[in-house]
């Protein structure tokens, strides 16, 4: 991540990750279909293929990551503070089974609502 963030995030950008990473993932699915239609012309704009379904289902679910980031933010600015400085010494110290249920916890709920929301969608 740090090499990522070196070399590719290392320009100057008056919004905030989250923001940033919703306009860049927007920006390529809508770029996408004039790519593809260079490599294939017979592609539509929302091609069946794998190229699009790989473009569709990553940019779904790093949109959704960011927006429940940024709502947790904006709704909840401590809970925001506390995940990002001190959660993790205090995950660290929990015994295992703890850590493990902690982590299927959120796991399962962030998968349940993006899986909500994408069936809502379709």
């Amino acid at each position: 991540m740090e090499l990522i963030q070196k070399y590719f995030l290392s320009w100057y950008s008056p919004l905030s990750k989250e923001h940033s990473g919703i306009l860049m993932l927007l920006l390529s699915f809508l770029i996408f279909p004039y790519i593809i239609r260079m490599v294939d012309g017979t592609a539509a704009a929302i091609d069946p293929g794998i190229f699009s379904a790989v473009i569709l289902a990553a940019s779904a679910g790093l949109i959704f990551k960011a927006l429940t980031w940024w709502v947790i933010k904006a709704v909840w600015p401590m809970f925001a503070d506390y995940s990002t400085f001190q959660f993790e010494q205090n995950f660290r110290a929990l015994p295992a089974k703890e850590k493990v249920l902690i982590y299927l916890g959120f796991y399962l709920t962030i998968l349940y609502s993006f899986v909500s929301v994408m069936a809502a969608l379709i």
